[in-house]
């Protein structure tokens, strides 16, 4: 501060007009922040209160990434000096590894037909450099879960099941998938090979659909509509088939959903299924899965908090019934309620998992403003989920373009994806909120890592919001949020170890270190 103080007078500010006053010093206080964090020994003021790390051998580096609201760090990454000595008696947090909580599968986003068209209408250098810049867990962020849909999403071409001919016999899987998806999955699993992927529907096919489960007439709709019981075992084949065809051609297929967003009626393409329809689904497909000798596991509902009783019903009414154990958690949105639900599910059910599935940005919440957007989805989509047992998170397109699409009517017109790339030229890519609160997850929390207890010894301000894991390879991580307005420097220690972090105001900063 005292150089900030000397330059003000040694550029006379008092002659100088109000607004270029303002520009010098907001200019000036910029500088000061980056030379202080652009080093990994740069960082001299001791942190509030109590907790300075003031000596220690230096016994390594840790790596950390800093994104701030305002858009000065991007995902900046920089080193940090890991400290031994006698400091964790003075660290401001103080990690505990016997304290264990969930393990995580991993971080990632939706691969859409519209994702994986705006994708090949790069150039292949670019599309890999992008590729690879998000999904390498050595050369970039290390996403590391996918979801994708079975048959059309309100992201896709058009609206398709693949099985639109009457007759399971005419499954195959089509040009959405054949030319779109599955080339690009098989470019991202080059990259990382260890790469989860979940898969959803958004529709049965349309002669598997009937007004109600009275009287089952024909609904001859790719809106609503209920899933014919007389289908069951049928549509539970198309599922296997879905799966197997796309081993086949090259994607594993870590886990599904038998419906995406049961209760909406009014998507582009959509099926109405209540807890007591997806249950009665459920005893026919789990058998199936098991008859065919499938490891596939299946996430319940795959909607939003507000009615997380949907799963717990689900869970209560398959207990005992064969293949019961496929159904291994429930997947939720947050589009209505909030994440105080998944603490209930897992006191309701803590035999069971819970994964954060899908989140969208738009028109409507700001969703290409940093300063709007950051904070609040790394507290509500990231941190807001993992702190309360979600073992993923995947927010929704990963690519969109900057018209909000390719997407078709009656879905959504005004989302935006985690990036979106620029229609004019297929080259130039905005970063928004969901790719920052992902990459700061994936980029430090590795797939089987362990979230971990914390405690807190002397942070002298609110704001800061954080969880802690240990990853396979016996490295720690965390990821830290600040709310408040000021700059706040953080000492983390682990028993052995200390850290002294910075983090900005209004900032997230992902550290990881052994």
């Amino acid at each position: 501060m005292r150089y900030l103080i000397k330059l003000i007078t040694f550029f006379k500010l008092k002659t100088m007009n109000k607004k270029t006053k303002e520009l010098l010093i907001i200019t000036m206080i910029g500088f000061i922040l980056l030379v202080s964090c652009g080093s990994s020994n740069s960082i001299s003021d001791d942190p509030p209160g109590k907790g300075g790390i003031t000596d220690g051998t230096v016994t390594g580096k840790a790596t950390v990434y800093m994104t701030s609201a305002t858009g000065i760090y991007s995902l900046t990454k920089i080193s940090l000096d890991i400290l031994s000595g006698d400091n964790n008696k003075s660290a401001d947090i103080e990690i505990n590894p016997s304290q264990t909580y969930q393990t995580m599968d991993g971080f990632g986003a939706a691969i859409t037909y519209s994702t994986a068209y705006n994708l090949l209408k790069m150039s292949q250098t670019d599309r890999t450099n992008f590729l690879r810049k998000t999904f390498s867990d050595t050369d970039g962020y290390g996403f590391s879960y996918v979801r994708i849909s079975i048959g059309c999403s309100d992201f896709s071409s058009k609206e398709y099941t693949c099985c639109d001919k009457p007759g399971i016999e005419n499954f195959g899987l089509q040009s959405d998938d054949i030319n779109y998806v599955i080339p690009v999955m098989k470019e991202i699993l080059a990259i990382n090979p260890h790469l989860k992927v979940i898969g959803s529907p958004w529709t049965c096919p349309q002669w598997m659909k009937v007004e109600d489960l009275n009287n089952k007439s024909p609904h001859n709709s790719w809106t609503d509509g209920h899933l014919n019981p007389d289908y069951y075992q049928t549509y539970s084949d198309y599922f296997v088939k879905w799966i197997n065809a796309y081993q086949s051609a090259g994607v594993p297929i870590y886990a599904i959903t038998p419906q995406n967003e049961p209760l909406n009626k009014g998507n582009c393409a959509s099926l109405y299924m209540p807890w007591s329809e997806e249950s009665d689904f459920l005893k026919v497909l789990t058998p199936t899965f098991k008859k065919n000798g499938l490891t596939t596991k299946i996430y319940a509902y795959d909607h939003n908090y507000d009615a997380y009783s949907y799963p717990l019903n689900v869970y209560k009414t398959m207990d005992g019934y064969e293949g019961s154990e496929y159904v291994v958690g429930a997947a939720f949105h947050n589009y209505l309620g909030d994440e105080n639900a998944l603490d209930a599910m897992h006191s309701s059910r803590p035999d069971k998992g819970l994964i954060f599935s899908e989140a969208s940005i738009g028109a409507w919440n700001d969703g290409r403003n940093l300063r709007t957007r950051l904070l609040d989805d790394m507290l509500h989509i990231a941190l807001g989920t993992v702190n309360k047992y979600c073992t993923a998170v995947i927010v929704w397109n990963l690519m969109l373009d900057s018209n909000m699409g390719p997407n078709l009517d009656g879905g959504c017109q005004t989302c935006y994806g985690a990036v979106d790339i620029n229609k004019n030229d297929y080259k130039t890519i905005s970063v928004n909120s969901h790719y920052y609160v992902i990459a700061h997850l994936s980029s430090v929390i590795k797939p089987g890592a362990v979230r971990i207890g914390t405690t807190e010894k002397s942070l002298s301000v609110n704001g800061i919001i954080y969880s802690a894991f240990k990853n396979t390879d016996g490295s720690y991580a965390m990821v830290l949020c600040n709310t408040s307005d000021m700059q706040q420097n953080i000492s983390i220690g682990d028993g052995k170890n200390t850290i002294k972090v910075i983090i900005p105001a209004k900032s997230v900063v992902s550290t990881q270190w052994q």
